[in-house]
Formats: C-alpha cells, sequence, structure tokens
C-alpha cells in the first residue's frame, strides 16, 4: 500500500501548484475569456466604436463560404499531415532499430528537423520547389510533372503537407523508437521461432503494442496540424493560390491584423478552439476505446 504523504503546512500544497495555475490562467484561461467577449463585439478597425452584437458574428462567419472552405481545406491538411509525418516515422523508427553499427548516430541525424523552427521548415521547401530555380521542382519537370505551386493549388497543397509533414517526423520518430524499445524482445523472437514472418510479426505483435503511442501522437499530431503550422502556411503559400491553402487559423490571422476585421476573427478563434476540444475530446472518448494498455 502506497503511505500517504501528509504535509507539515496546510499552505504548502497550494504554494506548490500556484505558478502553475498562475501560468494557465494568464495563458490560457484569460486570452479565451477575452475572445470569448470579443467575439461578441462589433468594432471598428481601429478599437475606437464597439457594440455588443451577442452571436451576430458567429452567425456571420458560419455563412461565410469563405470560412467553410476554410475548414474543408483544414480537414484535408491535418488529415494528410498526421498521416503521412505518422507513417514515415513509424517506418522510420522500425528501421532504425534494424541498424547495427552507428545506432545513435543514425537516430541522433532524425532527430535534429525537429529543432528548425516552423517558417525556416517551410522558407526550405519553398525554395526546393521554387518552379523556377528549386532543384526538385526541376527534376519534377523533367520526369514530364507540370509542377507550379505558385499557380496550382493542388500542388500549393502537396507542397504544405510535404513541409509540416518533415518538420513533425522527428517529433514522431523519437516516440515510436521509444515505443518499440519497450517492447519485449521476447514476444518477437517468439513468434520468429513460431514461423512468423517479418510482416506478421509487426501487424500481430509490435504495432498492437504500439497503440498508446500512436493514440497519443495522434492527438498531438491533429493539434499541430490545427495551430502549429501557421508559420509554414504563411512561408509558403500565404493562404494561396485563390485561398486553396487558407486554413482555420491561417484565416484568423488574415481577418483579424490583415483585414482587421476583429469581431469576426475573434469568432473564428472561439470555434476554432472549440472543434479542437471537440475534436480531441472524440479521440479520448472512442477512439481510446481500442487502444490496450500493457
Amino acid at each position: 500500500m502506497t503511505p500517504r504523504v501528509v504535509f507539515p503546512n496546510k499552505l504548502l500544497p497550494y504554494l506548490l501548484v500556484a505558478p502553475q495555475l498562475a501560468i494557465t490562467l494568464v495563458f490560457f484561461y484569460w486570452p479565451a475569456a477575452q475572445a470569448l467577449y470579443q467575439s461578441m463585439l462589433k468594432e471598428d478597425p481601429f478599437g475606437l466604436k464597439s457594440k455588443f452584437v451577442w452571436f451576430d458574428n458567429f452567425k456571420k462567419v458560419l455563412a461565410d463560404p469563405n470560412y467553410l472552405h476554410s475548414i474543408k481545406v483544414t480537414v484535408v491538411f491535418s488529415v494528410a499531415t498526421a498521416a503521412v509525418a505518422m507513417i514515415v516515422a513509424l517506418l522510420l523508427a522500425v528501421m532504425a532499430e534494424k541498424v547495427v553499427r552507428s545506432k545513435g548516430f543514425y537516430r541522433t541525424l532524425l532527430i535534429w528537423p525537429y529543432a528548425v523552427a516552423p517558417a525556416i521548415a517551410g522558407m526550405l521547401f519553398l525554395f526546393l520547389f521554387n518552379p523556377s530555380i528549386g532543384s526538385l521542382a526541376i527534376l519534377l519537370r523533367k520526369m514530364g510533372i507540370a509542377w507550379d505551386p505558385v499557380l496550382n493549388g493542388t500542388d500549393a497543397m502537396v507542397l504544405l503537407v510535404a513541409a509540416a509533414a518533415w518538420k513533425q517526423i522527428s517529433y514522431n520518430f523519437l516516440f515510436f523508437v521509444a515505443g518499440l524499445q519497450a517492447i519485449p524482445k521476447t514476444l518477437i523472437e517468439a513468434a520468429a521461432i513460431d514461423g512468423a514472418r517479418e510482416a506478421k510479426r509487426f501487424w500481430t505483435i509490435v504495432f498492437p503494442l504500439l497503440a498508446p503511442t500512436t493514440f497519443f501522437l495522434l492527438v498531438i499530431n491533429t493539434t499541430y496540424a490545427f495551430f502549429d503550422t501557421f508559420g509554414i502556411v504563411h512561408a509558403v503559400t500565404g493562404g494561396g493560390p485563390g485561398k486553396a491553402t487558407e486554413t482555420l487559423v491561417y484565416k484568423v490571422y488574415n481577418d483579424g491584423f490583415v483585414n482587421l476585421i476583429l469581431g469576426s476573427s475573434a469568432a473564428q478563434s472561439v470555434i476554432l478552439m472549440i472543434i479542437v476540444i471537440a475534436l480531441t475530446a472524440i479521440q479520448f472518448r472512442y477512439v481510446e476505446r481500442k487502444v490496450h494498455y500493457g
């Protein structure tokens, strides 16, 4: 039985959690409350006049075809980014486990891209796939592929997904490697002795035991695709061409900081927050049921 911890001073537990509570209050609850309040105001671009309009901003946003288009773009972008980043990371992690010599050096090289800032990662891919001077774009043209992310929305989305997924692969790789190391080798060896091939051993033993890690990364990658890819979108496409890559978080920026439609931008940020909270709740409510721990 675990002994119960008793603090000699009744005030001490509250003092220990106070810094974390203060950070949460200042950097999450207070901004969220401010956004909710501002979403119910109609303001001029200079903030000199404001009028309380209740939920009119939300009605206008949800009836705006451009906003509905941004939802579709965000869904496609988020699903593609999470899928590519997790699949490639899992493949690299499995391959890293097979490396006998210089395994640590190999893992270190794969982790490095996570240290690159999102905007820098976007610029790297922008130069590599630039239609005029990009080395990979020139290679694609030589292969007969008409590549032009400046004018073609599909090409722009592919470029954006590639840059965002590349940035996140290292993070996923780190957790998949840790998950693979936690799997008892005796289980895999016993399956090999029984005649199970490598592919069957992976799908029947390794992958099911990686379910907790995969579920955790699914939540993290979803949040990443919704929020943390703003720098990549801004650096690579700027939401173009023709709003083909304008995600929800980038539309909040465009309407709020570029077009100075403050009430609508605040309403969009509240809707985005609700969407992400709902997605996370659904993942924990339904997806986690299929996850087996231990």
